[in-house]
């Protein structure tokens, strides 16, 4: 349920409603940021919800009640009409300017991250991506880092500017990365770790979620759910390919996911062609789909020697590759009334 306050609603009358629905046994829920005040109300409402909506409905500074039928309610559009934008140390998240997060898969050593920083920030991208904590298939394959790895990307960050993006993948790690990181990135495997995001959410700092492999859009937008309702609200979703039966790519690219996520959730959507592919000839067309469809940004692997990558070389561009795609996609950007950021320098 949302209580949609009329325009000019008074601290007093959104301060009464927010009593009312505590005073129920329910958990109100204010909408940041937004000229209208929407108001969630949070908890098990069932057979009551028509007394509820005739109680709240009849309080003052109330414009309407509506029901919000699907399990989540925090990105529901419904909740929040306008598109989410956030900055993270200057550079945007949603709204008009595309986000380009770009940068290895691993943090291996300095010299490797420090010549993609700088190959990524010549080119435009507005981040820096790279992996200190590796959840691997094998646990024979490279694990990342640790706290090293973060060091180094805190070292590329003072020399680049670009705000960092990393995954953190246990509950008990999350305040150290969150020293050295700008936002945090959710991945594909742990969508679902309910103590994660419960932790994530009560950090504050940015997140990146990633859809699950296999994971449905409602299941994604149920995980968003658990991070908001800790009280974090800059939150981006983001579509990184899912299985099917086809074999030909690492995963299918689910690019209808892009305008769909637009559609349910106010919340920022970005596409990782790299995964989705795992083929960096294919990444280029995926990414440039991705855009075309309404993508707020990419993530996109980059690396100076992909041949010698610990992980995920297969599908990591060549510093020259990315900043020819950049290129390919400033003139998609500007067809559908976007903007990719330019070469610096």
């Amino acid at each position: 349920m949302v209580i949609i306050m009329e325009t000019g609603a008074s601290p007093e009358e959104i301060t009464a409603i927010t009593e009312a629905i505590t005073h129920e046994g329910l958990t109100p829920f204010e909408n940041p940021g937004v000229e209208r005040k929407v108001i969630a109300v949070l908890g098990v409402i069932d057979s009551h919800k028509l007394r509820l909506m005739d109680k709240f409905q009849n309080l003052g500074g109330v414009e309407r009640v509506a029901l919000i039928s699907d399990p989540y309610k925090l990105p529901s559009r419904q909740y929040h009409p306008q598109d989410t934008v956030f900055d993270v140390e200057g550079s945007p998240i949603g709204g008009k300017t595309l986000a380009i997060i770009a940068g290895p898969c691993s943090i291996e050593s300095e010299e490797q991250t420090v010549a993609a920083a700088r190959a990524v920030k010549a080119a435009g991208a507005t981040f820096i991506r790279g992996g200190a904590y590796k959840p691997r298939s094998s646990p024979y394959a490279f694990q990342g880092l640790g706290e090293d790895g973060l060091k180094i990307l805190a070292a590329c960050r003072e020399e680049t500017g670009l705000p960092v993006v990393t995954e953190v993948v246990d509950p008990h790690d999350v305040g150290i990365v969150c020293q050295y990181a700008d936002v945090l990135q959710i991945g594909a495997r742990n969508m679902q770790n309910y103590r994660l995001l419960q932790r994530v959410g009560q950090s504050r700092t940015p997140v990146l979620l990633k859809r699950g492999f296999g994971a449905r859009i409602k299941e994604m937008l149920m995980a968003a759910e658990y991070l908001m309702v800790e009280g974090n609200h800059r939150v981006a979703l983001c579509e990184r390919g899912i299985i099917t039966f086809e074999d030909s790519t690492r995963y299918t690219t689910d690019i209808n996911a892009v305008p769909v996520l637009k559609h349910l959730s106010h919340l920022p959507v970005i596409l990782d062609p790299s995964h989705a592919t795992g083929f960096s000839r294919f990444v280029g067309a995926v990414a440039k789909a991705g855009v075309a469809a309404g993508a707020d940004g990419l993530i996109l692997e980059v690396h100076p020697n992909p041949a010698e990558a610990l992980s995920d070389g297969p599908q990591s561009l060549k510093p020259e590759a990315f900043a020819a795609l950049m290129e390919e996609l400033r003139r998609v950007a500007l067809a559908v009334d976007r903007v990719c950021p330019g070469p610096v320098g």
